[in-house]
């Protein structure tokens, strides 16, 4: 919980704040670019909501934030219907979960909703106003995680929906033993019509992403957008097994065709499959110069 006493000295004056327990995570400054950005190395509010659409994004990276670290002076009298807005709509069948858990450093995880059985791709906090809204909108069959870093509740989520793990067997450790697919080798994996599950071994030995539909790439922390760089990158600084590998994954990666990128770190990317396509070249050579 945000505490006033600790609240920066960055913030304009008003309602929403950020105090310095933030870990700069960067999920508030994507959920609501009009409202957060980064000073010193953390978040703080640059602008006040001043209309329903602001107010309703600041407050779910309110929500969102893994760490608790957005507060506001006066109690928010709309949170259950905040609460409610998760999972947020993203695209076709596609939903961000929010619930960012500190565990996972604030990894983004989604939800597919499928007539097959519905997917949640990394674990956000169990909450339990997305537990409810999850059982309302069709459970979860498979909870696939992309790597070790953003298991989060997984444990907790398994036994509440009964749900079958997805994780790679190089990426098990202590606390996902129990995970109830294990996967192995480098090849692709089908693991439904639909669900694509791609090796992508170079930040962790084991990491893999998820291919939805040919359309959606759910990246972990393989591929993202730098807003930054205005590009998709790699993880150069946060790559834990190895990079040759990381550029060798890239490279098969960029033969697929999708029009997401959906990551746990970093900033979403949507294009058309030519521009998605040029982007994957253009990472290739940003990535070969490093």
């Amino acid at each position: 919980m945000a505490h006033l006493t600790q609240r920066r000295s960055e913030n304009i004056d008003g309602d929403f704040y950020v105090d310095s327990s933030c870990i700069n995570c960067d999920t508030c400054r994507w959920m609501a670019p009009d409202i957060y950005y980064e000073i010193g190395s953390q978040s703080a509010v640059q602008q006040q909501p001043s209309n329903t659409a602001e107010r309703l994004r600041a407050m779910q990276a309110l929500l969102a934030c893994p760490t608790a670290s957005i507060g506001t002076l006066e109690k928010p009298q709309d949170i259950k219907s905040v609460h409610q807005s998760f999972p947020v709509h993203i695209a076709e069948t596609v939903y961000h979960c929010g619930y960012h858990a500190e565990n996972s450093f604030g990894a983004a995880s989604y939800f597919i909703q499928r007539p097959e059985g519905n997917v949640l791709v990394d674990s956000p906090r169990f909450a339990p106003p997305l537990v409810k809204r999850l059982e309302e909108m069709g459970g979860i069959r498979y909870l696939y995680l992309t790597h070790r870093d953003d298991v989060a509740d997984h444990q907790k989520f398994h036994d509440h929906f009964n749900c079958e793990r997805v994780l790679h067997k190089d990426e098990i450790n202590q606390g996902t033993r129990g995970v109830e697919m294990q996967l192995s080798g480098s090849d692709p994996i089908q693991l439904a019509p639909d669900l694509l599950i791609i090796p992508v071994p170079g930040h962790t030995k084991g990491h893999t992403v998820l291919l939805y539909n040919n359309t959606f790439l759910f990246s972990g922390d393989h591929l993202a957008w730098s807003s930054d760089r205005d590009q998709l990158i790699a993880f150069r600084s946060a790559c834990w097994y190895s990079w040759t590998e990381l550029t060798q994954s890239m490279h098969k990666l960029a033969e697929y065709s999708f029009e997401w990128v959906l990551p746990g770190h970093g900033r979403r990317y949507h294009a058309d499959r030519e521009t998605m396509h040029q982007q994957m070249q253009r990472c290739l050579a940003w990535m070969a110069q490093m």
